[in-house]
């Protein structure tokens, strides 16, 4: 039987002081998450592993995530960060590409004003450490960022590569048309994979699973249930469902697939993307 992985979660504590985007005006959001707060939704939802993705854009913060994953067997891997501008951090990437818990790098680009940013060039380095090691690139981006995206990824056709929650579509704006054109390119002419992620938390307040549908529809039709990784981004998730609510609706969505494919979406996928080993 197949692991069953949720591709997306994290664990944060403001006191830590790095998350600039951590504010009291979030509300629940403003206070630790740790794994013991995750626990009872996990087996609720009969899921084995997660993967932690980082949720601050500093080297502290990765190694405190790393820290709590050798203490959480949950936890089967770790999404980190470095800076991708400065290509004197090699010998920082080298530290935590040893670690074996490490699998990928995420720089926040949904937080960097410049929309090309992922285009420059002495970002290069930073693409191709991560390709010689085997890490995988994940993309936090927005629908604007999605050409720039492209155009990186055509560089890396060896890279590994995951689109963060979907890049988030516009969906309580009805925006659809020229995010989804963007989609089907990076699909078509990139070998990325996407997360069934994020989605919840870009609907008005009150979503319905119709309100997400045809965002859904339309990743599943272009990257495939090979190319698909289900991800609760939980906790920033219970700003618009609960963990249960949302894989309820996700498994909903997978329904008419067959049993093969609903095990790809939901960890066979993230096990091969990431690494992760059974243990």
């Amino acid at each position: 039987m197949s692991l069953r992985i949720d591709a997306h979660q994290h664990y944060w504590d403001p006191a830590r002081g790095d998350y600039g985007w951590l504010t009291p005006d979030l509300g629940l959001l403003h206070r630790p998450y740790g794994p013991d707060d995750l626990a009872p939704a996990l087996a609720r939802c009969a899921i084995d592993r997660t993967v932690l993705v980082q949720a601050a854009p500093t080297v502290a913060e990765t190694d405190w995530l790393l820290a709590l994953a050798d203490r959480t067997p949950s936890v089967a891997g770790v999404v980190g960060w470095i800076d991708f501008e400065r290509p004197q951090e090699m010998a920082t990437f080298e530290r935590l590409a040893a670690h074996p818990r490490l699998v990928g790098l995420r720089p926040m680009i949904q937080d960097i004003a410049d929309a090309a940013w992922i285009e420059r060039t002495d970002l290069d380095w930073a693409f191709a450490a991560m390709t010689a090691k085997g890490l995988v690139f994940d993309a936090l981006t927005l629908p604007r960022h999605l050409p720039h995206l492209l155009r990186r990824l055509s560089r890396h056709p060896e890279l590994r590569v995951v689109i963060d929650h979907g890049s988030k579509p516009q969906i309580r704006d009805g925006a659809f048309d020229d995010w989804a054109m963007w989609m089907r390119r990076l699909a078509r002419e990139t070998g990325a994979a996407v997360k069934l992620s994020g989605l919840v938390t870009e609907a008005a307040p009150g979503w319905t699973g119709v309100d997400l549908a045809r965002y859904v529809e339309l990743l599943l039709e272009a990257f495939g249930p090979r190319r698909m990784l289900f991800g609760s981004d939980w906790p920033v998730c219970l700003l618009a469902s609960s963990y249960e609510r949302w894989i309820e609706t996700a498994e909903g969505f997978l329904a008419h697939l067959d049993e093969r494919a609903r095990a790809d979406v939901m960890g066979g996928v993230a096990a091969r993307l990431y690494g992760l080993a059974k243990s």
